[in-house]
Parts: structure tokens; sequence; C-alpha cells
């Protein structure tokens, strides 16, 4: 008999567990509240509450109890999955900016704002410098009289094609990429970054250059540059008061006659219809083992999907995720007792607490190292060394390409045999909706220097990789290398 889970929330997260459970042949039921755009099926049931059985500890099931139209309704559960994401509470520090209580115009949290129409003939002040912040800034600087953009750090902007035009996302998240982080210093790889990053525009010249002493943040954001460029969009230090109709900034400097105030300062994340102390100890990612189970637990029959921070695609990450979830409910997979747990988070809180470490729970993950984590529990990470051995072309793909969730289709539970295909192909398939205009004979032949400006690092990078294998599988790699070179070894820097 297939095992009942409670799936709750119907976003991107809830769709991947629902996916995963079928996947296990487990039995999925998915409760969400809304009606609008957030959930992506449009249910109106709302989980008031999730508490443990009085058989909990035997069999680790769960009452679930829901409300739809006013009608309660309780149902047993094997297992549950809280999908409701991070987006679900609003975070609106008003008793940090003194006088906004004076101010006598409209105040909204970015939630709030759905388009630029009412705006029209404004001066807006939207405070943050997230990629929310970003978005509503440059999409008002088009409709609104003034944008005000007021930031405490600053932030270095990312832009969506990388060199050449290719996929930023695509091109920065390759295991070749991931290996020299892991071995270079942490002073060389924020020179190289900041270059980078400068090379495009001055930051500083911008009013985006990080504050001095604080964490560096990245935003995605295209046309954020050219509206600073062009004056529709105006870049302030943080606001140290508000009057009645104006701003005061760090600066000293005051921004006069503002009509709209939009707060682009984030969330948190609660869940309600949980029972104390899970509720409490489930928000504090220090006590998520592996971000994903509670550990106060003594049976895992209760994972939290999709409350992470990647340096990358949240989405590959939560189906990773989900996947071994579903395994632990089965069985399959096992994870460290709850007094294990609870004895390493609860001392590693109050060296935290001390001092001694960095509390680094909130930082965002490195997209790579955290799913290869995830995957390697449930026996789905490739190895690329054997890879090497068996598969050049494949390897080589895997190691100097995008690291795109096909890779952890190759082997283990849930293996595709079209994932080598499909990594092998993925270029081609990234860069055929872009071409809808074909030039015959447009291109020229690249010099040498091209050449060596496109291939030397990657291919110094392989040879020390290699340098410890056998001799025998160095034929077999150069025989295979001349097959197919992919468009997105332009360097490695």
């Amino acid at each position: 008999m297939a095992k009942r889970v409670a799936v709750i929330g119907a976003g991107v997260s809830g769709l991947s567990s629902i996916k995963c459970c079928l996947d296990e042949d487990l039995e999925p039921t998915c409760f969400e509240r809304t009606n609008d755009i957030g959930g992506l099926w449009k249910f109106t049931t709302t989980v008031r509450s999730v508490t443990k059985r009085p058989d909990f500890s035997e069999t680790g099931r769960w009452d679930v109890v829901t409300e739809t139209e006013g009608k309660q309704e309780r149902a047993v559960f094997d297992a549950v999955m809280v999908c409701t994401g991070h987006y679900p509470n609003p975070r609106l520090p008003l008793e940090s900016f003194p006088g906004i209580h004076k101010f006598k115009g409209q105040i909204l949290h970015s939630q709030e704002y759905k388009s630029p129409e009412g705006f029209q003939g404004k001066r807006v002040l939207v405070i943050g410098l997230g990629n929310t912040a970003g978005d509503v800034a440059v999409e008002l600087s088009r409709t609104a009289a003034q944008v005000l953009l007021s930031t405490r750090t600053g932030a270095w902007v990312l832009h969506r094609s990388s060199d050449g035009g290719y996929p930023f996302n695509m091109v920065i998240t390759r295991r070749c990429l991931n290996f020299i982080t892991q071995v270079l210093p942490s002073r060389v790889l924020n020179w190289i970054q900041q270059r980078q990053l400068n090379k495009r525009f001055n930051h500083e010249n911008y009013g985006l250059s990080i504050t001095k002493g604080k964490i560096p943040k990245f935003i995605v954001n295209d046309e954020l540059p050219t509206c600073i460029l062009c004056g529709t969009v105006t870049m302030k230090t943080g606001v140290k008061e508000f009057t009645e109709t104006s701003a005061l900034f760090e600066d000293g400097t005051v921004e006069e006659n503002i009509d709209i105030v939009i707060f682009a300062t984030g969330y948190t994340f609660s869940f309600p219809f949980l029972e104390e102390p899970l509720k409490s100890l489930s928000t504090k990612k220090i006590f998520l083992y592996k971000r994903v189970f509670p550990s106060n637990l003594e049976r895992a029959t209760l994972a939290l999907i999709g409350f992470i921070s990647l340096k990358g695609s949240i989405l590959a990450g939560t189906e990773l995720q989900a996947r071994w979830a579903t395994r632990v409910f089965k069985g399959l997979c096992r994870i460290p007792p709850s007094q294990k747990l609870m004895a390493e988070a609860t001392k590693k809180e109050q060296l935290i607490e001390r001092g001694v470490m960095k509390d680094s729970s909130e930082d965002k993950l490195e997209f790579i190292q955290y799913l290869d984590d995830l995957a390697a529990c449930i026996g789905a990470k490739p190895s690329v060394p054997l890879l090497f051995l068996k598969d050049p072309r494949l390897a080589w793909e895997v190691f100097f390409g995008p690291c795109t969730p096909y890779q952890y289709r190759l082997v283990g539970p849930g293996k595709w045999d079209g994932a080598r295909n499909a990594i092998l192909t993925q270029w081609d398939r990234t860069l055929k909706p872009l071409k809808t205009r074909i030039v015959p004979d447009s291109t020229k032949p690249a010099s040498m220097s091209h050449y060596l400006k496109v291939w030397g690092a990657p291919i110094l990078l392989a040879s020390l990789v290699l340098i410890c294998k056998p001799s025998l599988c160095l034929k077999p790699v150069r025989d295979h290398l001349q097959h197919r070179i992919s468009p997105y070894l332009m360097r490695i820097w």
C-alpha cells in the first residue's frame, strides 16, 4: 500500500514534490490556500494544523486539519512535505525608519506592487536593492516622474547575457569554475570577480559599489545601469528620517515632495500550522539537516522543500530535495538520529552566539556543491573522473559545460536514458530560438590568438585534472575532443 503524503503548497516546490512522490509510488495530496497568482493551482484549501499523532514515535504519522469554505476536515498522513515558499509574509520594518508614521504619502510593500499603472507623474522612493527593488525601479522609471532607489549596502549588478551573448547562468554554473573557486584563495577570487564586474561599467561611478565592511550582494538587472545613466533612476544612500513629504538620507541630502514609498525589504517565513517546538525550530535553518529535515524529529517524516537560497536555479535544488525526501520517507535513504543532529546544531548555535564562528545559515548556498551533496545521498551524483575513463566526450561536457539537472539523471535512482544526449545537445536547444535569421557564410575564420584565448585555460585545467590519471585515458579523451567543440568554452575568467 502506497504511503500517503500531504504536500502543503502548489507552487514550484509543491509541483516538484508531487512528481517525486509519484515517481516513488507514494500517494500525494496537495493543499493550496490561494486562488490568485502564487500557487500554480487555484485551490482554496487552507492547512490549519499539522500535529503528531499519539503513536508518532512508532509510525511517524501526522494529523492534518484543513479548511475549505469554512468547513474543516481531518486526515491522517504518513509524511508531510511543506512547500509554502520563502515569500508568504512581507517584511515591513517601519520601526527602523524614524518619522515614517508622519509621512503623508502612500506606503507599499513590493508584494503589493503589480504594475506601473497609477504611478504616472509621481515621485517614487524604492527602499532596498535586491532583485525585486531593481525590477520595480526600472519598470517605474518609464512612467513615474522620478524614481529614487535607496540602498545602505550597494550591490554588484549582473547581466543575463555573458560574453558572446550566451546566457550568464549557464556560463557561470560549471564544474570547472566550481573547482577553481575551491582551489584559489578568496581574496584572489574576489579581485577577479570585481575586475570582471567593473569591466562592463564602473559600479562606483553609478553609486552601486558595495559599502565597506558589508557582505557582497548580487542582483540580476540588464536595464538598471542604463536607467541610472539616463537619470530616470537616481541612486541614494540609506534613509535616515522621514518627514510629512520628504526623506532625509544618510549622506545629508534631502528629497522633497515624495508621493510613494515602496519597501522592497524582503520577506519572513513561518509555519503557523505546525506545533511548538517544531514551529520555532523550523524557522532556524541551522536546525534543518541539509536545509530539509528538522533536527528534533525522531521520525524523519516531515520535510521542508524550497527554503533555500541558491547561487543558481532554485528549481533544480527543490527537485533534488524532493527526490531525497521521498526516498527517506520510503526508508530507502537514512539520516542521522535526531539526538545527534540536535547536539550538532545546538553546539554550532552556541559557537555562533559566542562569536567563535560565523552564522552562514542565511547565506546563499553554492549551487553545485549543494546539489552534489543531495545527489550523493540518493546515489545520483555523477563521477567526473569515472566519466573521463568511460565516456570522455560526456565527461568534457559535464565538467566544462553548464551543470544542469540532466547531470543528476545519469546514474542512480531516477536515471534517464536520454540524459547523455540531452547534455551533449543542450547548447543546440539554447541557441536555436535565437537563430531566426541565418546569414550564409557570415562567419570569419578565427585567428590563432582567438583559439588560444578561448581554449587555453580550459585545456590547461583539464590537463591538471587528468595528470594524475593513467596515460591510458589520455588518448580516448584526445580523440573524443575532436568531435565536438561547445560554444560556452569562451574563457574561464
